[in-house]
């Protein structure tokens, strides 16, 4: 019996520590996910938000790049400058596409920058404009007239406006959505565990029975023997 009883305090002891490690370990992990995601949060904008104002800003100075090309193909900067900011003609004019990625980044800088917003209708409302007028001047206007640039300036700003849009509704707000939702698990997650298993098991709470002393079985019979 003694010996019984040694095998199964030690067989429990040695069941003790991986039930001891799993309730240690799983909620560290979560924590240090919540703790990551709170450190994102305290940071700034996420990685991909990060991506997305930087796409809108090279919008910007890639049309302001064209535009300053097409200044200096059409004759030196300054008096095409002149021509088309001081004597401003809807029907061969530059200016206005230009003034368009100005208005893009920054209502786009504003919404998601700053004001950090998670919704698509800032982006909606920049792209909608956007095809719009480029629509109205193509039709209406007489860019293809004027050489090459009359092609590349309207398209080019059309495709970085709905490249923007993609990027923002199937990058940006799901990636973001998602990272919530694993947060918001893995906190729900760690405070279940707290309440399961509210503090780690000791050693000292494992013992075994005193053991009895050998040969007493046959001491306690000897006496009953010379009392009878």
């Amino acid at each position: 019996v003694p010996a019984d009883a040694e095998n199964a305090h030690s067989s429990s002891v040695e069941s003790c520590p991986p039930l001891r490690d799993v309730h240690s370990i799983n909620p560290t992990q979560l924590m240090a996910r919540i703790e990551s995601y709170e450190g994102r949060e305290k940071k700034g904008i996420s990685d991909v938000r990060r991506t997305f104002c930087l796409f809108v800003t090279f919008d910007l100075l890639f049309i302001t790049l064209l535009w300053i090309i097409e200044l200096n193909v059409k004759g030196g900067i300054e008096t095409t400058l002149e021509k088309e900011v001081l004597h401003y003609d809807y029907s061969s004019s530059y200016f206005d596409i230009f003034l368009l990625a100005v208005f893009r980044f920054k209502v786009l800088i504003l919404a998601y920058a700053m004001c950090r917003l998670r919704h698509w209708w800032a982006i909606a409302f920049t792209t909608a404009v956007t095809s719009a007028f480029l629509l109205a001047k193509v039709i209406i206007s007489q860019l293809f007239s004027q050489g090459a640039f009359g092609y590349v300036l309207p398209i080019i700003s059309f495709i970085l406006a709905w490249i923007e849009t993609w990027f923002l509704d199937f990058k940006v707000l799901p990636q973001e959505a998602e990272e919530e939702n694993r947060f918001l698990i893995a906190q729900d997650a760690s405070e279940r565990a707290a309440l399961l298993h509210p503090g780690v098991l000791s050693d000292g709470q494992f013992y075994s029975p005193p053991e009895s002393v050998a040969g007493s079985d046959e001491d306690s019979e000897e006496k009953q023997d010379s009392e009878k």
